[in-house]
């Protein structure tokens, strides 16, 4: 597996493009915008787009995703169906986070619990973390050790829950229940700043260590 960061958006949101090394089929996962920067990723590194996958609704991670479906003509995949009002919200989003005018847009398919995701070999299982917002989820890939966790966790700390619809114990229930459990070595790719461990949020991150300062 390859994964090709790329920063969007002033929030500086990791894009990131996964590539299935054994067939070079990829998948872009919450393209929020600077759709420029993703598509010359891609053509750089000569990968086929098979989906878009979203971990949430909200418009630094989704902004671009419809552009990118009609560009390489796939499917946009997740996220879970309890962030429908999000997609619904896109122009309010865009005025509340002073980002150019969006109309509203819908996955092709959103994604529960439990589901499977793949790109070429490559197969991601869907975890539900509710708590930033009510349908986020994470893609996990057991052989490779990695969880993309978009907005759930963060090298450090967690997700706002200030938002809409947003839950402080539930997003550490999510965290608990659905990363901590993984084997610590497991990679942490977070939807914004540095890569982490489970291992090292455990022992460092306030919210879950429990220890402060």
């Amino acid at each position: 597996m390859h994964v090709i960061t790329v920063p969007v958006t002033p929030f500086a949101q990791n894009c990131r493009i996964i590539v299935c090394k054994k067939t070079n089929k990829a998948v872009i996962v919450d393209p929020g915008g600077d759709v420029d920067k993703i598509t010359a990723q891609v053509a750089s590194h000569r990968v086929e787009i098979q989906a878009i996958w979203l971990t949430h609704g909200h418009l630094d991670h989704v902004g671009v995703a419809d552009i990118l479906c009609k560009t390489y003509d796939v499917d946009i995949l997740g996220p879970h169906k309890d962030e429908h009002f999000w997609f619904e919200n896109l122009p309010m989003q865009a005025q509340m986070f002073g980002f150019a005018a969006k109309a509203p847009f819908y996955p092709t398919k959103y994604l529960n619990d439990l589901d499977s995701v793949k790109v070429g070999e490559l197969e991601f299982l869907v975890k539900h973390c509710p708590g930033h917002t009510p349908g986020h989820i994470v893609f996990y890939q057991e052989q490779q050790q990695c969880v993309i966790v978009g907005d759930v966790i963060f090298k450090g700390a967690i997700g706002r829950t200030d938002f809409p619809q947003g839950n402080t114990e539930q997003l550490l229930t999510s965290i608990k229940q659905q990363i901590m459990c993984l084997p610590d070595k497991t990679i942490i790719m977070a939807g914004h700043g540095l890569n982490t461990t489970v291992g090292d949020e455990k022992s460092t991150n306030p919210f879950i260590s429990g220890h402060f300062g």
